[in-house]
């Protein structure tokens, strides 16, 4: 992938007067990490949403902190609960030769045929899950391709999920990413029918030395 660079410097300011940063169009962040202690920085705000916007939560970013260049994870981020701007991130400097673990977005992709064939309904399950691998080796994002799901109840679990070379799934195997399930129709139905079979009467019994 491109490389992604970050021009950051450090920040002075802290506490409620970084307000004024970002009304100068800066963006307080932390880098924190290997070969860093925690280091309050500010960001250019509207440059780096724009490229952070085209990135995963495993992407590798280079923060160029005033000359000298940090191989980075976005570990956190704060947004303004209205408008959604970003208000403050988290970077964790990280080493090529460590191993670290983050989340990597699922993301689905193709056409079931069990929903042509069968009118079934694709129910998604885990949106992101946990790995363990060397950064150069993080995949930005596990794609799965749904074309599997040929019949209702078919599924796709953790255990299921091809990964490349180098990177351990850290959840449980036998979590659900996504499955075809019956139309709520005919759930609702069957239930009732059950229900039903359930509810009726069955034979009275017959009591010894009964007249």
């Amino acid at each position: 992938m491109e490389k992604v660079v970050l021009k950051a410097g450090k920040r002075e300011v802290t506490g409620k007067k970084v307000r004024a940063l970002r009304r100068e169009g800066k963006l307080p962040a932390v880098l924190y990490g290997h070969n860093i202690e925690p280091t309050p920085i500010m960001l250019d705000a509207h440059q780096t949403w724009l490229t952070l916007s085209g990135l995963t939560s495993s992407s590798l970013v280079t923060v160029d902190l005033d000359g000298k260049e940090y191989l980075a994870l976005v570990r956190d981020e704060q947004r303004e609960c209205i408008k959604n701007h970003l208000i403050h991130l988290d970077f964790q400097a990280v080493s090529l030769t460590e191993k670290i673990r983050t989340k990597v977005g699922i993301e689905i992709t193709g056409t079931a045929p069990a929903v042509q064939d069968f009118n079934a309904v694709i129910v998604e399950g885990l949106t992101e899950i946990e790995v363990e691998s060397l950064p150069q080796n993080l995949p930005e994002r596990l794609v799965v391709d749904i074309s599997k799901l040929a019949a209702i109840g078919d599924s796709i679990h953790v255990r299921d999920l091809d990964v490349p070379s180098g990177v351990e799934i850290l959840d449980d195997p036998d979590g659900l990413i996504v499955s075809a399930t019956a139309p709520r129709a005919e759930v609702v139905e069957a239930a009732a029918e059950e229900a039903e079979a359930e509810a009726m009467p069955g034979a009275a019994p017959t009591g010894e030395g009964e007249t």
